[in-house]
């Protein structure tokens, strides 16, 4: 089906028939990512016999670098690759990790992680950018697009994220998977869910036309021909040079410090350096990204305490008065949950503002965001008002705060995947897609830094104290982010220019 790209954008309806086929195939690959993220703790705790305080460090280390990774995935995407290969590349490379560590994961553990970490880096940013190419520029459209794409990775999330876990630990078809290989069992089957992912995409590259093309060189005289094959092969034989380097710097998170004290600064000078091969307008473009993106890095900073202080705070202070469910299972999946419940509707509710002509723009929704998240944490901080004697509270009212949070989410993450592709140059897609990601990861290293500085009750201190301690600093950061949203909305004007027709 050789479908031209003014055909496939010329769609009818909310959403263009390919976006299904790439929500599938993205869901299974965050089935994949989500359910080796889950039981990497877990299984360093009790079959590595890690310490928590080690297991958590590997843990960061490993998040950072995978993130981290999608810029270089972007970069090799963009300039040789294309969006398609460097996709089904990263695939690959993610399902051979995964069977290494089906195969034997108590010793090549960091070995399985790091081929995840580098093919997540080729697969993650070029799939998003693939859904923005789905649609014209100035479609306004294009936002309830990201919004169905982002309940995808969070229906991947929910599922995978509970699966693999639960198969490893025997909590699930412990009668049919002997106990010494159900490990093997649970991350055989991210390599499974993978394998469909790639399958669902080889079918719908027909229905892709040019998008994700591998990109054609410009020679001198203005001549267009295809990428020298040593290129590409080039950059196969690189990444996997890559896999022992990532293996190293994984295995000893010391060198995480080191990692993202440089890597940001390259990065910038990489952009700036890209920014000034092009015109006025496409500079002022980027220039409007690297706001969103620096933002970015605030509001995962803040919203990541789920993986660190509040997994701490549910595990302690928080009772089990809804439905008699389990506080960490809530603080765990509650977001992924939310997420599926609303984005449909968000999405359909920007459409409905639009048609009415009171849709927000980006970088006020941008702001909302950060006010949502701000409300979001002051609701956790309300709940030590809760509290009984012994320092616990109740888990209802910390689940309206993470439907809070998640309202917030819903106006920066989806928003923001749309954004990079909207405010990207031609040829800088996959990079600016990789940046958004490499926020992501300094997000998560923020919010250890962030964690560890709210813990300083003492080893000793009693559970009320516990809770004061912890509540108090939830609020400090509720007040951050209202403040953030507040500069975000004051400044959007000036965010407005930069950004020219984009809205």
């Amino acid at each position: 089906m050789n479908l031209t790209l003014e055909q496939i954008q010329d769609f009818k309806g909310k959403y263009p028939r390919q976006i299904w086929s790439l929500f599938f195939s993205e869901m299974w690959e965050r089935f994949c990512f989500y359910g080796m993220r889950g039981m990497l703790v877990f299984f360093m705790i009790s079959q590595l016999k890690f310490n928590e305080v080690d297991a958590n460090l590997q843990y960061g280390a490993t998040q950072a670098f995978v993130y981290a990774f999608t810029f270089v995935g972007g970069i090799f995407a963009d300039k040789i690759l294309g969006f398609r290969k460097s996709l089904f590349w990263g695939g690959l490379l993610m399902i051979v990790g995964s069977m290494i560590l089906a195969t034997n994961p108590h010793d090549y553990f960091f070995l399985g992680i790091s081929f995840t970490v580098v093919g997540t880096g080729f697969f993650k940013p070029n799939i998003s950018t693939m859904v923005g190419k789905l649609y014209k520029n100035g479609d306004n459209r294009t936002d309830a697009g990201f919004s169905l794409f982002y309940a995808g990775i969070n229906l991947g999330a929910l599922l995978g994220g509970y699966f693999c876990v639960a198969i490893g630990k025997g909590e699930m078809f412990s009668n049919l998977i002997p106990e010494d290989k159900r490990w093997n069992v649970a991350f055989g089957l991210a390599a499974v869910v993978m394998v469909i992912s790639l399958v669902n995409f080889i079918f719908t590259q027909r229905r892709l036309g040019p998008i994700g093309l591998q990109p054609m060189q410009i020679l001198k005289n203005g001549q267009e021909v295809a990428i020298a094959k040593w290129k590409e092969y080039g950059v196969y034989v690189l990444s996997l040079i890559f896999v022992p380097l990532i293996m190293i710097m994984v295995a000893k998170p010391e060198y995480t410090d080191y990692f993202m004290y440089t890597v940001g600064p390259l990065t910038l000078i990489y952009l700036f350096y890209e920014m000034s091969l092009v015109d006025k307008i496409e500079r002022n473009k980027l220039f409007a990204a690297l706001v969103f993106i620096i933002f970015s890095i605030v509001f995962w900073g803040i919203y990541e305490q789920s993986g660190g202080s509040l997994s701490i705070f549910a595990a302690h202070n928080l009772n089990q008065d809804l439905l008699g469910l389990d506080p960490n299972g809530v603080n765990n999946s509650g977001g992924a949950f939310f997420i599926l419940l609303v984005a449909i509707p968000i999405g359909l509710l920007w459409i409905w503002l639009n048609k009415k002509k009171l849709e927000p723009n980006t970088i006020i929704k941008f702001g909302l965001g950060f006010i949502f998240l701000g409300l979001g944490f002051y609701a956790i901080f309300a709940t030590k008002f809760f509290a009984n004697a012994a320092g616990v509270t109740s888990l209802s009212i910390f689940t309206v705060a993470l439907f809070i949070i998640t309202l917030g989410e819903m106006c920066i993450s989806p928003i923001g995947l749309s954004i990079m592709t909207k405010l990207s140059t031609q040829k800088l897609q996959g990079m600016m897609m990789g940046m958004w990601f490499l926020a992501s990861a300094y997000g998560q290293y923020v919010a250890g830094l962030i964690g560890a500085n709210m813990a300083t009750a003492r080893e000793d201190a009693s559970n009320i104290e516990k809770l004061t301690t912890y509540t108090s600093g939830y609020k400090d950061l509720g007040l951050y982010a209202v403040i953030a949203g507040i500069v975000l909305i004051v400044i959007s004007p000036l965010v407005k220019k930069l950004m020219h027709e984009v809205r």
